[in-house]
């Protein structure tokens, strides 16, 4: 099986790890906690607005912003950004030094204040291209019927599971 963008572009999933065989959702306590914290955290993420877009507009201007597309950075410390702002967050990551806050949780804080700052990628930088090979292959794991099943199986995570995960699975908005 392949890797494969779920939903949004940026993070990467194992398609044999996500789906069983009839391309339902598989087991997410089964999952590797990399894995379950991320499709966890995608699905409150769908339909938000883009990152830079929010830095931008603000809060009473939530209205002007592009949703976002493409998700990059960890699981509660991400960017999120609409296609127009992703070459600003690629070129900062590749020109700008961002590449020394991968991994990290202060990735989002950072890129966020270059942000702010009016730093942005210049003209001749272009775009970013992807590739989608084949995306009607893939199950649609954030239907709304997959988004419940995702949510009930969150919901039934052990306590001790929850605390592990660090995230707050009450706020998940689906």
């Amino acid at each position: 099986m392949a890797k494969v963008s779920i939903g949004l572009r940026g993070w990467r999933f194992d398609e044999d790890v996500v789906f069983d065989e009839d391309g339902s959702v598989g087991d997410v306590a089964g999952m590797p906690e990399d894995t379950r914290n991320r499709l966890l955290r995608l699905s409150a993420l769908l339909g938000e607005p883009c990152s830079a877009c929010w830095l931008v507009h603000g809060e009473d201007d939530v209205e002007q912003c592009n949703m976002g597309d493409v998700v990059y950075g960890e699981p509660l410390a991400e960017v999120l950004l609409c296609t127009e702002h992703e070459p600003d967050f690629v070129y900062w990551f590749q020109d700008e030094g961002g590449s020394a806050y991968a991994g990290s949780g202060t990735l989002q804080d950072e890129f966020f204040e270059w942000f702010a700052e009016g730093n942005r990628a210049p003209e001749s930088f272009g775009s970013v291209d992807h590739v989608d090979e084949a995306p009607g292959d893939l199950p649609d794991p954030m239907a709304a019927d997959r988004l419940d099943e995702v949510a009930e199986q969150a919901a039934t995570l052990k306590e001790e599971e929850e605390e592990a995960l660090d995230l707050d699975l009450d706020g998940l908005d689906v």
